[in-house]
């Protein structure tokens, strides 16, 4: 009986506290519906990873090393971005790029509502974190897991744990984060404005080759990011060209999800209780808030900035400009349901996912930007 329980002496209390967390990121999947998919396998695998002497992850027992499952999933995942590169061919077959394409001027608030990172990323290093660490905590601003684990695991950041709570805790506290912060930028003026949506016809050649360009395109200006921009187009073609609908179901909701649980419980691994709780993990996730503000504020600014160039009858709603973060669909589901709220007959969803989706490219182009200059 006391070998049995022999391993009852090596519990610590951080890993208690890791217990903790794991706790309340199941609570959150599971009574909140907060990214269940993603927070739920997170958070077994935190109190997986920190169970003394795991056989989850790698230990040495008497004096051999016994690599653990974990570990090889992170090996054969993430350490290589496979996970994140294959996720995002599930993201694209989710995306329809046509009320972008019906007002491709949509991609100013997209690129506009990427300045929380590099400004994040400067504070980070103002605040003594390693430059290849700033930029791994900067980029939590795009509010795109993916493109976060990409970013940090290439950078080969010590915080990727930290990193990943982080990103994937705010995206889906979209909806608590992003209203405030767009309340205290606009007036009840400028969120009343309407704004009619005027749908074009776009044609099916235009839906192929857009992947195909924006590919192109991205790959010459921002090289590093190919990989990330390349899968999230070619899960687009494989939506668009129309011969290949099962794939792209298939794509859309079992690739995705699978890949997701997948992610979720083995990026714990970085989750191990020495690992994760510093002093740095909770500067982390407060500089993570930071990118995710300022890039709300960066999009709204914008559209204020331009509609004092505009015609009375042609100014647009700020609040969409707050959806340029590329947290889809849910930053434009806030901004429309907010339209609703101050004028029921206010519709923004059309021009909200416009600009989500454009935010969602620039995203992967603001990392591989990063990348190219510091990696």
């Amino acid at each position: 009986m006391l070998e049995l329980f022999s391993n009852v002496t090596n519990i610590t209390w951080q890993q208690v506290v890791m217990w903790v967390i794991g706790g309340c990121l199941i609570y959150l999947a599971i009574k909140k519906d907060m990214e269940p998919t993603l927070l739920l396998p997170m958070g077994f695998g935190a109190i997986l990873v920190n169970l003394p002497l795991s056989g989850a992850v790698t230990q040495i027992y008497d004096g051999t090393e016994e690599v653990g499952v974990i570990d090889v999933l992170f090996g054969a995942g993430i350490a290589n971005e496979l996970f994140p590169l294959l996720l995002f061919v599930g993201i694209g077959a989710m995306i329809d790029f046509e009320p972008l394409l019906s007002n491709p001027k949509l991609m100013i608030f997209g690129a506009a509502a990427q300045f929380g990172i590099f400004f994040t990323f400067s504070l980070a290093s103002l605040l003594g974190f390693d430059v290849k660490d700033a930029v791994s905590i900067g980029i939590i601003g795009a509010a795109d897991g993916p493109t976060s684990i990409f970013v940090a695991n290439y950078m080969h950041s010590k915080y990727i744990g930290a990193i990943m709570v982080a990103a994937y805790s705010y995206m889906a506290l979209v909806p608590l984060v992003q209203p405030p912060v767009i309340k205290l930028l606009t007036t009840k003026k400028e969120r009343l404005i309407r704004m009619p949506y005027h749908q074009r016809k776009i044609s099916k050649r235009t839906k192929i080759l857009f992947p195909i360009i924006i590919t192109m395109i991205t790959g010459i200006v921002s090289p590093r990011s190919v990989a990330l921009i390349g899968f999230l187009m070619f899960g687009n073609l494989i939506r668009e060209c129309g011969v290949l609908n099962s794939l792209s179901e298939t794509a859309q909701k079992v690739l995705s999800n699978l890949v997701t649980l997948f992610l979720g419980i083995t990026i714990a691994t970085k989750m191990q209780a020495e690992y994760f709780l510093t002093l740095n993990t909770l500067l982390i996730i407060g500089l993570g808030l930071v990118a995710f503000i300022f890039d709300t504020a960066g999009g709204v600014l914008v559209a204020k900035i331009i509609n004092l160039f505009l015609p009375k009858e042609k100014k647009l709603n700020p609040m969409i400009g707050a959806a340029g973060i590329s947290a889809f669909p849910m930053s434009a589901r806030v901004v429309h349901k907010m339209g609703l709220k101050e004028d029921p007959e206010n519709f923004l969803l059309m021009h909200s996912v416009g600009v989500n989706v454009s935010g969602q490219i620039a995203s992967v182009i603001a990392g591989g930007l990063l990348l190219n200059m510091l990696g």
